[in-house]
């Protein structure tokens, strides 16, 4: 599905540091380490964080790839250390001598309680692993950690064009906001001035009294955020392969986020509810491009309730993504399990977890959204350096201007 920008990460939760390679980036594209620094800082705050996040603070190394500031084409390697390796070194480490002492710690006895709503069960079933350690420590949220620095560089790479990704809150624990209107960069800016990205200072408080209660009673949030892309030119995706198709692509990248259960786009579910007539935008054309459609060959729309994509390919709208959060399954309050090796009734193992990572989830659904979008962009314009893709792109806009 990815054909231009390809990456992949690795690294468990607790062991030495998640790493990452990025192909498929041009040659000449500023980048330095303080650019993808930003986003994982974003990453770690918002309100019902858990006691990790005070122990981390995410910082990338770039490790290849990059001179002096600029891509030089090649892949890019990039490195998180994870600071709470410090704790764990005896029961991460990768050296088979370690195996004995750590078996003697506390925390370093097999983990056999799965966690109903984690992959715990289902990975140590099809790993064939007794100690859920091995499952749990990979299928951690932490990893998203790489996956918003691959999105930073990401990121730097549509502002180039002009392209831009945000995000906000419009729901955590049933609690709704409402954007009131606002322009799109006024509501970015509210957000990251939100200690749960909401928009809504009304809901703000609310959400945060929700959050409140939930960690007093040792239960889990779960919300809804909303992602959307400016500055798209039209034409991104195809409608001539499945697999081409940006909506594909942009959901197929949204679910793979860790506790993400559903995706929208535009608006979505509340489209089938409606007349054809209501749900259409209809299609006007000025000689003077209009804010909304800044590259789309002078055509736009005044509604946009396809969320920017027509087809699986962009209109030249604001793309606009939607996602459902479930409430992290790891409690305070454990629910009912069985142990793996006894199949005796048990609670739950309990790991160090947040109460609600909405605010956090939204950050990584703009990295994992720009991805997709330069991806897709890479793709129609695709050269091997920043100078030859500018050109391509020039020379498509004067394509539009001509139609």
């Amino acid at each position: 599905m990815f054909e231009k920008l390809r990456y992949i990460t690795s690294g468990e939760s607790h062991g030495k540091a998640l790493v990452c390679t990025i192909d498929g980036i041009p040659s000449n594209l500023p980048i330095s380490e303080a650019d993808i620094d930003k986003d994982l800082t974003r990453r770690q705050k918002g309100y019902g964080r858990g006691g990790r996040m005070k122990i981390e603070s995410d910082s990338a190394q770039i490790l290849s790839g990059v001179r002096h500031g600029r891509t030089l084409g090649s892949p890019i390697a990039l490195l998180i250390e994870n600071r709470d390796w410090a704790n764990w070194e005896e029961i991460m480490n990768p050296d088979s001598k370690y195996a004995r002492s750590a078996a003697k710690l506390e925390k370093g006895s097999p983990v056999t309680r799965p966690r109903p709503g984690h992959a715990d069960l289902s990975g140590a079933l099809k790993y064939g692993q007794r100690d859920l350690r091995n499952v749990l420590e990979r299928s951690s949220a932490r990893e998203t950690a790489a996956r918003v620095a691959v999105g930073a560089v990401a990121r730097k790479f549509l502002s180039e064009f002009g392209i831009q990704v945000g995000s906000y809150v419009t729901e955590i624990g049933g609690v709704t906001s409402q954007n009131n209107g606002k322009n799109l960069s006024s509501l970015f800016k509210t957000a990251e001035n939100s200690p749960v990205r909401c928009v809504d200072k009304k809901a703000e408080q609310k959400i945060i009294n929700k959050i409140d209660k939930a960690m007093k009673d040792g239960d889990t949030l779960g919300g809804v955020f909303e992602v959307v892309v400016t500055g798209v030119p039209v034409g991104l995706g195809s409608y001539s392969q499945w697999d081409r198709r940006l909506n594909a692509k942009l959901t197929y990248s949204l679910m793979s986020i860790q506790a993400i259960k559903g995706v929208e786009i535009g608006i979505g579910f509340e489209g089938s509810k409606k007349p054809g007539s209501d749900v259409m935008d209809e299609i006007y054309y000025s000689k003077t491009t209009p804010r909304n459609a800044p590259a789309a060959g002078g055509f736009y729309r005044k509604t946009n309730n396809a969320g920017g994509i027509e087809g699986g390919v962009s209109n030249g709208m604001p793309i606009v993504l939607r996602a459902a959060m479930k409430p992290i399954p790891t409690l305070r309050s454990p629910l009912l399990s069985v142990d793996i090796n006894t199949k005796k009734k048990f609670k739950a193992a309990y790991e160090r977890s947040d109460v609600c990572a909405v605010p956090a989830a939204s950050v990584i659904g703009e990295a994992v959204t720009a991805i997709a979008i330069a991806d897709s962009f890479l793709n129609k314009f695709g050269g091997d350096s920043m100078e030859e893709i500018k050109r391509n792109y020039k020379g498509y806009l004067k394509q539009l201007e001509r139609f």
